[in-house]
């Protein structure tokens, strides 16, 4: 597959080193944002193929980038997956009921996290 940019929004940088690691790894450019108003600002600035939106955020949680990114007539088409450590039914029915297209639970698998992330980019299919 080729080489595509993946946002991924993360305030936790252990959690940001292992996702940049697997994905760089399996080719692809990864850019990072460390808050919502930093993720609107890299997502103009890198135009991505893919968000993965961590849902615990400092000052506002990933539902409301989510809604800001998809409110922004330049980045609405962008796929966002959620990838959170709240791991019940019903958070995953509020993150796709949310906008997001999939959602990840953490901790990740690394041997299969870029299988699952590479299902959401644009011409990869359904997911």
């Amino acid at each position: 597959m080729t080489a595509r940019v993946i946002l991924v929004v993360e305030d936790n940088e252990n959690n940001r080193y292992l996702t940049t690691f697997l994905l760089e790894r399996a080719g692809h450019k990864v850019v990072h944002a460390c808050s919502g108003a930093e993720a609107l600002g890299v997502a103009l600035r890198e135009r991505p193929h893919l968000i993965l939106m961590d849902i615990q955020l400092p000052e506002m949680n990933g539902y409301q980038v989510t809604a800001q990114l998809q409110a922004h007539p330049e980045l609405a088409t962008i796929p966002i997956v959620g990838v959170s450590s709240y791991a019940t039914a019903s958070d995953r029915a509020r993150a796709l009921a949310s906008g997001l297209v999939g959602y990840i639970e953490k901790p990740i698998e690394p041997e299969t996290f870029v299988r699952q992330i590479e299902t959401y980019l644009p011409g990869a299919g359904p997911a």
